[in-house]
């Protein structure tokens, strides 16, 4: 008779977890992620980790100008997951955000350029949105038609689009560069703020949160309610159940790239005219690839986004602030993001899989014996 032990461990994957007990995974999650972070600190300081918590606070939200850009970050990231959303949802791996994002903001920039102080206000911020949302729409639409037509690898493809919108950006640097010799552009219309965003409701940021808000509120109901949401979703179970089902997975394909790629570049739009006010390679500033992360924890649902975007910004600025506040490099506070986000997404695991010890120590497994 022979006999083989079993695995120490099970892992089965859940059919579905209920809200609260996924709320409480993830909470463990965070308050282990702040632990690991303070005990971090503490080895490398000796300092108190009530301190560590402090200065997470502090470097967030703790004065109204760090609040409002803690605020201001959140929105632009969240709509960078808005944008990628309808892709990822279709099972179309688009990796190239931070290049969407970048020649929407380029396009804005020049826009800016040319045209600040010659034509009206309107006029000019209609161009900005204009010409950011085309160049974006047309840089997610280069892989989606490679995809549609010949099924290359969309992951690689867009990815490699993020580097030639950097050199891109960088080319145009040296015919903007001010002052002269900068390698850098400079606060475009410093003097005048032409194509700047204006104050509303007596804050400076406050119309990019409204713009991005209203996003969000479009983006569920387009997702949730509407023919092309309800086709992204097929085309993401099954390409061939869609195409059984008399959907053009190349037309989908191709729309919902088009959505996205605008979208990103109507991030740039707002990075440049309502935050940055100057553009550079750094102007996305990863928040194309972060973005990902925030769509996927949150399943994909708009509202889930804002809750994730602020998170992960509060704990960002937080962390920025524990390595300014105890005199650590600028990589610490890479390192403390790292830990944070290792623990959230690996919380993520144990929501969507069930582990167990085996039971017995040994499993007799009955059949003839052999001589």
């Amino acid at each position: 008779m022979n006999t083989a032990r079993e695995p120490l461990f099970h892992i089965v994957k859940r059919d579905g977890v209920p809200f609260p007990k996924a709320l409480a995974i993830r909470t463990v999650a965070v308050l282990l992620s702040l632990v690991a972070c303070a005990g971090v600190i503490f080895a490398l300081t000796g300092m108190n980790p009530l301190e560590v918590y402090s200065a997470y606070l502090s470097g967030a939200v703790g004065t109204n100008r760090r609040l409002w850009m803690t605020i201001r970050d959140s929105a632009t990231l969240l709509l960078i997951a808005l944008a990628i959303t309808p892709a990822f949802k279709m099972r179309f791996w688009n990796i190239g955000a931070e290049g969407q994002v970048l020649v929407g903001g380029l396009a804005t920039a020049a826009v800016m350029i040319y045209g600040g102080g010659a034509m009206p206000t309107w006029l000019l911020f209609t161009l900005m949105a204009a010409c950011s949302m085309l160049a974006g729409m047309v840089w997610g639409l280069i892989p989606a038609a490679f995809k549609a037509r010949y099924n290359t690898n969309e992951t690689l493809f867009t990815l490699m689009l993020n580097y030639v919108g950097m050199q891109l950006v960088t080319f145009s640097i040296v015919f903007w560069e001010n002052p002269a010799g900068s390698n850098t552009v400079g606060v475009i219309h410093q003097a005048t703020e032409y194509g700047w965003f204006p104050d509303l409701f007596g804050q400076k940021y406050g119309l990019n949160v409204l713009i991005v808000l209203s996003i969000t509120v479009l983006m569920f109901v387009y997702l949730r309610y509407s023919k092309h949401g309800y086709e992204i979703a097929v085309v993401g179970e099954s390409e061939n159940t869609a195409r059984y089902a008399g959907i053009n997975v190349g037309k989908i394909i191709l729309r919902t790239m088009a959505l996205s790629g605008a979208l990103c570049g109507l991030a740039g739009f707002i990075i440049v005219s309502g935050c940055s006010h100057t553009i550079s390679t750094s102007t996305a500033g990863g928040r194309g690839f972060t973005a990902i992360i925030v769509s996927w924890l949150s399943k994909f649902n708009p509202f889930t986004m804002i809750l994730v975007s602020f998170f992960l910004v509060f704990m960002e600025k937080g962390a920025i602030q524990i390595a300014s506040q105890f005199n650590l490099n600028e990589n610490a506070s890479d390192v403390l993001t790292g830990i944070i986000l290792f623990f959230i997404l690996g919380c993520e695991f144990f929501i969507n899989y069930e582990v167990s010890l085996r039971r017995h120590g040994r499993k007799e497994i009955k059949g003839w014996a052999r001589s």
